[in-house]
């Protein structure tokens, strides 16, 4: 079984038929033109450069209806190249100096900033040399009279397979008809991975060689979570992604729910709902889906592709930008969890042989002070008359925290001496993902404001298993006893502490564990955005009662297996409804 492996861009997984679509080439032709042309040929550029904003317009317009107003944004920066005055004026001097036709003159000119963007080291300028190139495009087929190339007539349920997709194009696709894309190139940044994942359509770019390994026809799995895509995969494997998705409900029957419906059970036992983000350019979903607050911002995604990391400037705009927007709502945001599956190109990380044991998160952080000072103190500036709350990854004991803890308080001091101003008293919790961590949970709960439980890794961990190996990868069960018990133990220890425990690891967003987790006492729970009706429904149906006795029943059993019959029974009798449809 072939596979390859890119950037998980939009989670979700696809199985169907291979569309290869071919990169469009515009041939530009060059041609010398006299004194007298020089005037037609600008009237041309000016005529070719209002008809295309005419029809980015009209884009605009399509994508507002159909994302909202923050998605039509994306398409600024097309109007910006159009209106470029810098641009303009090389294109006519080259006109006028060079004595050529005006196509040939754009198309050199967009040239040389597609050049100069590509080769700088920051991640998100280079995303940006597409969208020129995008608009570019648009504007060569007005020169030149060509149609232009659009995916709509696609009338197959198919997964996309391009050297690249542009925003226009993704925005375009027919997602009646569209599984899932994969491009040889693009990052979890380029407006094409945003618009597919509010559109839901499961994506994997950055591939770099899907188009040399993918023909039209070959049978694709994309899964859009883990950057993965098998080419043509065996029958077993196919079968065990068909359980994923209906286990996971991204193909599940939809369901309409009001997206104001309170998370709150029948007896009044409130919880809170949030909502887990990796770039500010996601903040429209949380919005969309009324989402509590943001229980998760990775911030890695900043630091992630760049060979010079981001200042402490640019870390205080993102983060600020973000906790502005949710405010009153809180934003907790994680400080960087790099290494495991997530490497930086400066500094070098060594690739280890067991990356996610490794050199990573809290224990990159503790011996890079310099880096985690300079998050820490944006993070501080940001919280200034927000509600910001500071998380550390992977922490196995409570000395990793004081040392954390110890260098904030240096960031404070050091703010305060500069007369910058920020929240003094800052809640501070842990990601709980350890077994260690949750183990000494009761011991952790007194130098912390909160707790937030990360399965994702404290299942991996705690079974032994390598959730990226494909080979032990079915024995990934978060309804494992060891593991509800450490996180009953975890949700104990909190409460006995005063203070309150989240859980924001993809179990969160799962409906079948979302009635055991309020029997636990859990006090929020953060998702995936479209997770987040669902789960809000099924609180909405349930007595916290009925979910406390179903927790305290479920450890009779001794596999996990037989707990999530068990689970399946109970919540399905609860909710007097068809479970499948929320799974």
């Amino acid at each position: 079984m072939n596979k390859i492996i890119g950037i998980a861009a939009s989670e979700g997984i696809s199985i169907g038929k291979a569309f290869y679509v071919q990169s469009e080439h515009i041939d530009v032709p060059k041609k010398k033109i006299s004194f007298e042309d020089i005037s037609r040929e600008i009237y041309r550029l000016e005529e070719a450069l209002i008809e295309t904003r005419k029809e980015i317009g009209s884009l605009q317009r399509q994508i507002d209806e159909k994302l909202g107003y923050d998605h039509a944004k994306i398409f600024e920066a097309h109007m910006l190249v159009l209106e470029d005055r810098l641009l303009i004026e090389d294109i006519i001097n080259q006109i006028k100096n060079k004595r050529i036709n005006v196509e040939y003159a754009f198309s050199q000119s967009v040239k040389k900033y597609i050049d100069i963007l590509q080769k700088l080291d920051d991640a998100y300028l280079k995303e940006r040399a597409y969208d020129i190139e995008d608009v570019a495009k648009r504007v060569l087929r007005k020169m030149l009279n060509l149609d232009m190339q659009t995916l709509e007539h696609v009338k197959e349920k198919v997964i996309i397979v391009a050297h690249d997709l542009s925003p226009s194009e993704t925005a375009s696709l027919p997602k009646a008809n569209i599984l899932g894309f994969v491009t040889d190139v693009g990052g979890r940044t380029a407006h094409t991975a945003i618009i597919a994942r509010n559109l839901g359509i499961p994506a994997v770019v950055g591939t770099k060689s899907a188009t040399e390994h993918i023909q039209s026809g070959d049978t694709l799995i994309v899964d859009g979570a883990e950057g993965i895509v098998y080419i043509n995969p065996s029958q077993k494997t196919i079968k065990e992604y068909q359980a994923r998705i209906k286990a996971e409900g991204k193909q599940a029957l939809k369901i309409h729910i009001p997206k104001t419906l309170k998370s709150q059970t029948k007896d009044k036992k409130r919880l809170i709902v949030s909502v887990n983000i990796e770039l500010p350019e996601e903040l429209p979903m949380v919005d969309e889906y009324k989402a509590e607050g943001v229980g998760l911002y990775r911030t890695e995604y900043l630091f992630l592709g760049k060979k010079d990391l981001p200042n402490e400037e640019e870390q205080y705009k993102a983060y600020s930008q973000v906790a502005r927007k949710i405010k009153p709502h809180s934003v907790i945001i994680r400080t960087i969890d790099i290494g495991g599956d997530k490497f930086l190109s400066k500094p070098d990380l060594p690739r280890e042989m067991t990356p996610f044991l490794g050199w990573r998160a809290i224990r990159f952080c503790l011996a890079n002070p310099h880096i985690f000072k300079q998050q820490l103190r944006a993070i501080l500036r940001a919280s200034y008359g927000t509600n910001i709350k500071i998380m550390f990854p992977m922490i196995s004991g409570v000395e990793e925290v004081r040392e954390a803890k110890n260098i904030l308080e240096e960031c404070k001091k050091e703010l305060k001496k500069e007369g910058k101003k920020f929240d003094d008293k800052i809640s501070v919790g842990v990601m709980i993902e350890v077994p260690s961590a949750a183990l000494t949970a009761h011991i952790l709960a007194k130098e912390c404001d909160f707790f937030s439980i990360g399965t994702n890794d404290l299942i991996q961990y705690s079974l032994a298993i390598d959730r990226a190996d494909e080979k032990v990868a079915h024995l990934y069960a978060p309804a494992h006893p060891a593991v509800l018990q450490l996180i009953k133990g975890v949700i104990d220890a909190a409460h006995a502490n005063d203070i309150w425990v989240g859980m924001c690891g993809e179990m969160a967003g799962e409906a079948l564990f979302a009635v055991l987790l309020v029997g636990f006492g859990i006090d929020e729970l953060s998702m995936p955005p479209r997770s987040i009706p669902r789960i809000k429904e099924i609180i909405s149906k349930i007595r916290y009662s009925d979910a406390k006795k179903i927790a305290d029943e479920c450890f009779q059993y001794g596999t996990a297996k037989e707990m999530e019959a068990f689970l399946q029974e109970r919540v399905q009798n609860i909710l007097k409804d068809d479970l499948s449809k929320y799974l």
